[in-house]
């Protein structure tokens, strides 16, 4: 396994592969069947191209914004995981770092690949220019094994994000 910067050109659709499993399997484990059907349903076609837009833009801005984890298998090598942390263009959301999304492939948990990836996101936002010096993320409080990753890593509760339905 390696962790690499994620490559537009080649990685597009497995990274949308890995995103939806993300979303789905947020939307399945950590909640009702209505948030279930909610994150299902976002994930559209305009959705897709709108996500991998994004995650073009800021790439460019920092390529290491976007990392993902390789099975070496070989010249076709799959991906096994992501990380996306916030290029510091947009640290002034939190005034820090901020980790987007980091997902692991379900074959491939527990295998050290979530472990490369959180530390490939924190060396590369070292490198950034941040308000504060912290890495902070949304954790959904049902996600048990979650909290217990990010705790393992030194994350604690800075805190506490709210939200309002529109």
């Amino acid at each position: 396994m390696s962790i690499r910067p994620y490559d537009p050109a080649s990685d597009a659709d497995a990274l949308w592969a890995l995103k939806r499993a993300f979303e789905t399997g947020l939307g399945a484990n950590t909640g009702s069947d209505e948030k279930e059907s909610r994150y299902a349903d976002k994930l559209t076609d305009d959705y897709r191209e709108g996500y991998l837009e994004w995650v073009d833009r800021c790439v460019a801005h920092d390529e290491r914004s976007v990392q993902v984890a390789v099975a070496d298998d070989g010249p076709d090598s799959a991906l096994t995981g992501y990380v996306f942390v916030l290029p510091d263009s947009h640290a002034y959301i939190w005034d820090a770092a901020v980790l987007n999304e980091i997902y692991v492939d379900e074959p491939f948990r527990g295998t050290g690949v979530a472990d490369a990836l959180i530390d490939a996101a924190v060396s590369a936002v070292r490198e950034q220019d941040l308000p504060l010096e912290r890495l902070v993320l949304d954790v959904d409080r049902e996600n048990d094994r979650a909290q217990a990753f990010y705790e393992r890593h030194g994350f604690d509760h800075w805190g506490e994000l709210v939200a309002r339905e529109l």
